[in-house]
């Protein structure tokens, strides 16, 4: 297996890491800080680092500052959400969901969902792709 890596630029210096290798171990409490630390981290209402991708799979831990909104999202393949900190609002179609610490959403391929934060929040974002062999991870 090729070990696949991301290379440090401008805008994230301390980029440089690996992203698919047969296993990544991911310090989720030091990328939090990292993204919070960063010039967009401070700038936007949202920042996010890549934390595993590969065929098939995407991880990323996102910063949501509060009242940041992820809006109209869908995703080809499975996605779940997960709260490491702060509290978000979901909204779906069928249902609004207040979302806090240590709680998880998983969502089929397809469904349209927005996420609000409620107050500053890290989220760590997982989605697959069903689409079949050779394509492309879905985007978060």
């Amino acid at each position: 297996m090729e070990i696949k890596r991301n290379e440090a630029t401008l805008n994230r210096p301390l980029g440089d890491r690996v992203i698919d290798a047969p296993f990544v171990f991911a310090n989720l409490k030091a990328f939090t800080e990292q993204v919070k630390d960063e010039k967009a981290g401070k700038k936007n209402d949202r920042s996010g680092i890549t934390v595993f991708k590969t065929v098939g799979m995407t991880v990323v831990l996102t910063i949501l500052k509060k009242g940041a909104m992820i809006k109209d999202n869908t995703v080809n393949g499975f996605f779940t959400i997960q709260v490491l900190d702060g509290a978000v609002r979901i909204n779906t179609s069928k249902e609004d969901i207040n979302m806090k610490k240590r709680r998880m959403i998983v969502f089929h391929p397809g469904v349209a969902h927005s996420i609000k934060a409620s107050k500053n929040s890290v989220l760590l974002l997982t989605s697959t792709d069903v689409s079949g062999p050779g394509t492309e991870p879905g985007v978060i």
